[in-house]
């Protein structure tokens, strides 16, 4: 199925994919270029309209980023955001300078012209149109290019949204992509649809028609093996995987011994017994801990994880015959946040067991249905598929496992220490009721520190564990959650009562950025 589709170019804004997730949820296809991509790339997607993302640069420095050329010569509708609206404007004949007041936050925009096709439908309350909207610039447009108007102001930033009607270009200082912009979802609806002329076919289950007939062309008579952790993202893959290929599929599951309490067990359980799939279980929990013995780099740690991961998927897959396939739950946050190696524009955050982990020499070709996803993309096309609901929103947990949670040396000791601590943490907030309403993520992480604590009359010197929990829409930012007081003491207290060797519990309190949801 041909799809229509927006071109987003990154000029190397931290909300770059926030801009993609935007425009997937209004149901239409987007890709997420650099903006140094070549054109014939570009435009063999036939491209509906573009969307210039905000970045760190001014477009009066020598050597900023620049507009290619086949944007405006293509004639297809254009929207540029912060920076995008700076490189649009000095591009066009317009002024950009540097503000002598900055914004960076909520701001209160005033929109000047409703009848614009981007405030279609913009609900407002009081005079003047007042809107929340999220700034972050230092530079500003101080006059536009011929034939645009003005569309919107906030106190800092007269020409914070402009128009030029007749060449449907459309330009905003303000990032409607985050949260924090009142109705920014709806503008950019609008742009796709209405200004763009998309349709609304971006949904589960024509994702689900058209990755099983990608899959069975990929594949053809051939066999698959996948490695399925029991998470989220391996088990839609799996599930997407067998409905295209049934008996062809075979799923690996390693016991690696990075497992949450009882996890092993459940996926056993679930997708061998309950959902017929054909479930190879590996014990590889010596091997593992033998190869991570010594090793406190978390970066180490990943690389270890994944050269193992394929090296046993390897072992294993010879022992069922001819196997050339490797499926994997990778999805498209795993391939931003593993970017860096070919990206100019992007700092490596971290390599992901299903990206930067895995080694060049790897017998298999990859299959990767999910690539493209976000996450919450996955859990509605596992709910399309008809996974059930305990499954589909269960918490996310990383490829490297608690490998990554036990910071420093890992030891079979510290792993079931940390298991758990972590048990005793979601228990709770399952039985609070918050582990979807309140928090999106939520683990416990054991430090490579110790502290002096008395229990009884006896003094003790035992490690620390931290509580993490967090909300998010995305997982490409993320807040803090707000747990009760009286449920963290509840917490903290069984936890040092009922776990050997922990005699502190500490609450982790930053929010992505600058933070990441991951410890390592």
């Amino acid at each position: 199925m041909q799809h229509d589709t927006i071109i987003i170019l990154d000029y190397g804004s931290q909300y770059s994919q926030l801009i993609a997730r935007r425009v997937r949820e209004a149901n239409v296809y987007c890709e997420l270029y650099s903006w140094r991509t070549a054109a014939d790339v570009i435009l063999a997607h036939e491209p509906k309209g573009f969307i210039l993302s905000g970045g760190p640069n001014s477009v009066t420095e020598q050597g900023a980023p620049t507009l290619p050329d086949y944007i405006l010569s293509n004639g297809v509708p254009v929207l540029g955001i912060c920076y995008g609206m700076q490189l649009l404007a000095h591009r066009l004949g317009g002024r950009v300078a540097g503000s002598k007041k900055r914004e960076y936050g909520p701001a209160i925009l005033r929109v000047d012209a409703l009848e614009n096709p981007l405030f279609e439908g913009w609900k407002f309350e009081g005079t003047g149109y007042p809107q929340q909207v999220w700034m972050s610039h230092g530079d500003k447009v101080e006059s536009l290019p011929a034939g645009f108007e003005a569309l919107a102001h906030t106190d800092n930033s007269p020409l914070a949204a402009a128009a030029h009607l007749e060449q449907s270009y459309y330009a905003l200082q303000f990032h409607p992509e985050v949260v924090h912009t009142a109705q920014g979802q709806r503008l950019l609806s609008n742009f796709v649809h209405h200004v763009c002329g998309c349709g609304a076919d971006w949904t589960p289950t024509n994702f689900i028609d058209e990755q099983v007939a990608a899959i069975r062309a990929q594949v053809g008579d051939g066999r698959v093996v996948l490695g399925l952790s029991g998470g989220v993202d391996s088990a839609v893959a799996a599930t997407l995987i067998h409905r295209a290929l049934a008996n062809q599929l075979t799923c690996i599951f390693v016991d690696h011994g990075l497992l949450r309490q009882d996890e092993a067990l459940q996926v056993v359980e679930t997708f061998k017994r309950e959902m017929g799939m054909q479930l190879v279980a590996v014990n590889a929990i010596e091997e593992y801990l033998e190869a991570l013995e010594g090793v406190s780099d978390p970066e180490q740690k990943r690389r270890i994880i994944g050269e193992k991961f394929v090296r046993i998927f390897e072992r294993e897959a010879n022992k069922l015959g001819q196997i050339n396939f490797l499926a994997q739950g990778t999805i498209y946050p795993d391939v931003i946040e593993s970017a860096g190696k070919d990206k100019k524009d992007a700092h490596l955050i971290k390599s992901h067991h299903n990206v930067g982990g895995l080694p060049e020499n790897m017998q298999f070709e990859l299959v990767e249905p999910l690539r493209s996803l976000f996450k919450d993309e996955v859990r509605r096309t596992g709910t399309a598929l008809g996974l059930p609901d305990e499954l589909v929103w269960r918490q996310p947990f990383p490829g490297p496992g608690l490998a990554i949670r036990c910071l420093g040396e890992i030891s079979w000791e510290r792993l079931e220490r940390l298991r758990k601590a972590d048990a005793i943490f979601v228990e709770a907030l399952g039985q609070a009721g918050m582990l979807r309403q309140g928090t999106q993520q939520a683990f416990a992480v054991l430090l490579p520190v110790k502290s002096v604590g008395v229990m009884g009359d006896g003094r003790t010197y035992q490690e620390v564990v931290a509580l993490r929990a967090v909300t998010s829409e995305d997982f490409m930012t993320a807040d803090w959650a707000r747990l009760p007081y009286d449920f963290l003491a509840y917490v903290s207290r069984r936890i040092v009562n009922e776990v050997d060797g922990v005699n502190r519990v500490v609450l982790d309190i930053t929010s992505k950025p600058p933070g990441t949801i991951e410890w390592e």
